[in-house]
């Protein structure tokens, strides 16, 4: 009976982190959708950024330094993007387990060659990042980049489900592969026409499927739309025949309507994040949304 006795807290242990699920942290919602394609029924998820925030300006709250005081793993950005709230709240956690370097940190930046890198970078040319621009998840090719990420640090951390993140990536994989040439297709009639965006979001997405979406309302990254400038925007949608104005859930959609009224375009609702627009709860629904929205408006 002793001997029984003796054996329980083992017993009892190895049944735990049998069937512990990894604690994972994503900064953003992109990252979160492809954590959760992932990592499905074996993770806990916490999301630190809602669909319809503005990723720069996340209103950081103290439950976050808990979970990432908790977490196995932690998915952020590594260009930047995070910077100006995700390094307070981990110097607070203090968890060694999600350093850079670590297998526990993903930094889904790792690898891609990121677009728009400034030759020198000053506040008088508004926010921009200085390791080039870091909304890069809108392209389904680095979208896969960043899951195998994922997936190889979740076999890391956690190497008795490694074949089931392994199987998960590919399926991802697969369904990324299959709609490509469907997007691809429904593009393709617009190649080179030029879109404007409210913020410059989008040179991925732009990259990916051909389209120009190179004018903004913003006049520089991160600084509202003056009337001289929107001004200038209308004039150059005109001579440019400029059909879609491109507005995310936290820019404001009166300034997007202003311009869109005044030239003949058509204001398109995007969003960077699974569940910033409806009817988009994963990766593949998100694109499939923004590429027919965009279709759409573009005819």
């Amino acid at each position: 009976m002793k001997k029984i006795l003796l054996l329980l807290p083992a017993i009892l242990a190895f049944s735990l982190s049998a069937h512990a699920k990894l604690n994972v942290v994503a900064t953003l919602p992109d990252f979160g959708s492809l954590a959760r394609e992932i990592g499905g029924d074996k993770i806990n998820l916490v999301v630190l950024a809602k669909p319809t925030e503005d990723p720069h300006f996340v209103d950081a709250r103290p439950s976050f330094v808990v979970s990432l005081r908790n977490a196995d793993v932690l998915i952020d950005g590594g260009a930047e993007l995070e910077l100006g709230w995700l390094p307070p709240l981990l110097q607070n956690a203090r968890n060694a387990k999600i350093e850079v370097g670590k297998p526990g940190r993903v930094q889904a930046s790792q690898g891609i060659r990121l677009m728009n890198v400034p030759t020198n970078v000053t506040r008088a040319a508004g926010d921009v990042h200085a390791l080039g621009n870091p909304h890069f998840t809108a392209d389904p090719i680095i979208a896969k980049a960043i899951a195998q990420h994922i997936a190889q640090s979740f076999a890391a951390t956690d190497p008795p489900n490694a074949a089931f993140y392994d199987g998960n990536y590919k399926k991802f994989e697969g369904a990324i592969n299959a709609k490509l040439q469907e997007w691809g297709a429904a593009m393709l009639p617009f190649k080179d026409q030029h879109v404007v965006a409210y913020h410059d979001s989008w040179p991925y997405f732009g990259h990916r499927f051909g389209i120009n979406i190179d004018i903004f309302l913003e006049p520089k990254p991160g600084i509202p739309p003056s009337p001289s400038h929107l001004t200038e925007v209308i004039a150059q949608m005109k001579a440019q025949h400029v059909k879609a104005v491109i507005v995310e859930p936290y820019h404001d959609r009166r300034i997007a309507e202003k311009v869109a009224s005044a030239t003949g375009a058509k204001v398109v609702e995007f969003s960077q994040f699974p569940g910033g627009i409806p009817g988009t709860d994963s990766y593949v629904k998100l694109i499939d949304a923004l590429v027919k929205r965009l279709a759409e408006a573009l005819k």
